[in-house]
């Protein structure tokens, strides 16, 4: 019997889908079966997540009573993208519910960025497509896409413009007026770094490459990707009767604005000094502020997606970016004081707890002592 046959045996004998099984859309657990490794890394992204997440929730039902069906079709073509092929509006299906699950991903042909909105083909036809030139399967067709390799496959939820023209995600046009976009270093460079892990479990083919993109895919809920984004320095010095602190930060790490995504987002800077056992706060806010048609504010995920007409104003670090803050406090020649400088990383007002609203990511101390 020769390799293939065996194979095929065996893929039999676990009850792996046929090829013609594949067409369609398939759920996770279906590609899981030969690609074990990948399924468990992407189990832990926020791709997985991304239906689940209560935050969506909660801004899906409050869109749906604002603007209806149609708000609902627009939300779920990114955090469940699969319900515009299956037709599966009231989430019925298994599949539905995995977000941005794997068969979507490995179902897109194309995608089109035009004016900063990106329009994406897919087609759940059996052929699975990705970044390996040499991947064959005797479960699915298979076929190499250069556009796996580049930014561009990222670009169909992470640059959107609303109905009035605004851009509410501009991850993708941040990356591509960077250095890091004219310099070829992909969203994949940082976010699906090359680990060790198997492509195809070895019980169902031996391949020689031992290595595989990172489906986890960690982003701005991950500690380590915030502290290697943001270089942090403080330095003190005493002016008269004040401690005056400067603190250089530098976005060396993102091909994209810190924080990116929903304008919601924010970066705080605080800087604490304690002295005589009372401290004292001061604080620096990165974030992009944009309004409603009537010049308001807007503070609700839902209300920036159906209804931003304009920024207000863009404080966030953008690549490669270097800034100096500036903070004074009143001290004494003869105190002492010990400072911290803290960075947070806000990941959303909305959240039902404090603890889940913030990350505190880097923390830089320094004493003073009295002269």
């Amino acid at each position: 019997m020769n390799y293939l046959a065996r194979s095929s045996l065996l893929m039999l004998l676990l009850g792996a889908p046929a090829f013609a099984a594949l067409e369609g859309v398939n759920h996770a657990e279906t590609c899981g079966r030969c690609h074990r490794d990948i399924l468990e890394a992407w189990r832990q992204s926020s791709h997985a997540r991304a239906m689940e997440n209560p935050i969506f929730q909660d801004a899906l039902e409050r869109a749906e009573q604002i603007r209806g069906r149609d708000a609902r079709q627009i939300c779920l073509g990114c955090h469940a993208p699969t319900v515009q092929h299956s037709g599966d509006g009231s989430m019925k299906m298994k599949v539905s519910w995995e977000g941005v699950t794997c068969d979507f991903c490995h179902s897109l042909k194309s995608v089109e960025v035009q004016q900063h909105s990106a329009t994406m083909n897919v087609r759940f036809d059996g052929t699975k497509t990705g970044p390996l030139r040499d991947a064959s399967s005797i479960a699915h067709g298979t076929a190499y896409s250069a556009i796996h390799t580049t930014s561009l496959v990222c670009a169909g939820c992470h640059e959107y413009r609303n109905a009035q023209g605004f851009g509410v995600l501009t991850t993708y046009s941040e990356w591509e007026q960077s250095s890091y976009g004219s310099g070829g270093t992909n969203c994949q460079n940082c976010h699906m770094a090359e680990t060790s892990a198997n492509v195809v479990d070895p019980k169902i083919k031996r391949l020689s490459r031992s290595t595989v993109n990172l489906h986890a895919m960690p982003g701005s809920r991950s500690l380590d990707m915030l502290n290697k984004a943001v270089r942090l320095r403080l330095r003190t010095r005493r002016e008269g009767n004040e401690l005056v602190a400067e603190v250089d930060l530098e976005n060396r790490g993102a091909g994209h604005s810190i924080p990116t995504g929903s304008p919601l987002r924010r970066i705080e800077l605080e800087v604490e000094m304690a002295a005589r056992g009372q401290p004292l706060r001061q604080r620096r806010v990165y974030e992009r502020q944009v309004v409603d048609a009537n010049g308001k504010q807007i503070f609700r995920e839902e209300l920036i997606f159906l209804s931003a007409v304009r920024e207000l104003r863009d404080t966030r670090l953008r690549p490669g970016e270097k800034r100096q803050e500036v903070f004074r406090f009143p001290l004494a020649a003869s105190e002492s004081a010990r400072l911290y400088a803290r960075l947070w990383y806000n990941y959303s007002p909305q959240e039902r707890s404090a603890a889940a609203q913030r990350v505190k990511f880097l923390v830089l101390p320094q004493y003073e002592a009295a002269r």
